[in-house]
């Protein structure tokens, strides 16, 4: 039987002392619904495991988002994506990572495609230096002065422009770790 790896993106767990989830907590919640191979990383919500051949990434989400309600007795909203689709996020890049710190780039993961109507209202030139391009499901954000001080990141976050959609943020250090735990190892 073949397996597949995926993470999970929990939205706004262990953020400033609410809505606390322990780890190790996440990682038996994700062994008791099935998965194998459970590991996270930080503490902010990223955890990667491997589940059975024919598992969807929304219908693995809404899983995760109720167990998560049911065990800790507030909801979060989960992302899953697979092993491809967070390589593939690596790889297509718009800006130059390497030359990049890992607090100056993100990724803001959607759960929907990543539309110019969605953010026509937000001028790419107002914000300069900081700027952001659009990729599948994802949004890249390039922020010098880190994302804490970036007028860019408010702008996109905007409830009128996220309205209905799960979305969550990671910097490059961990999409690229997320990226490497859910590889599969080689031959």
């Amino acid at each position: 039987m073949t397996t597949t790896r995926y993470a999970a993106l929990l939205r706004g767990v262990n953020v400033g002392g609410a809505r606390k989830v322990p780890m190790a907590d996440l990682r038996a919640l994700l062994a008791d619904l099935g998965h194998t191979e459970v590991r996270t990383h930080l503490q902010s919500g990223n955890a990667v495991f491997t589940t059975g051949p024919g598992a969807d990434e929304d219908t693995l989400a809404a899983e995760i988002g109720q167990a998560m309600a049911e065990r800790f007795g507030f909801p979060v909203d989960c992302l899953v994506r697979g092993a491809p689709y967070l390589r593939a996020v690596v790889d297509d890049c718009p800006f130059p990572a390497d030359a990049l710190e890992g607090r100056q780039l993100h990724v803001t993961y959607l759960d929907v495609p990543a539309t110019a109507d969605r953010f026509a209202a937000v001028d790419p030139t107002a914000h300069l230096p900081e700027e952001y391009r659009l990729g599948d499901r994802a949004l890249y954000l390039y922020t010098p002065d880190g994302l804490g001080r970036s007028a860019l990141a408010d702008a996109l976050a905007r409830p009128a422009l996220l309205r209905g959609v799960t979305a969550t943020t990671r910097n490059w250090n961990t999409v690229r770790k997320l990226a490497e735990l859910t590889a599969e190892p080689a031959p």
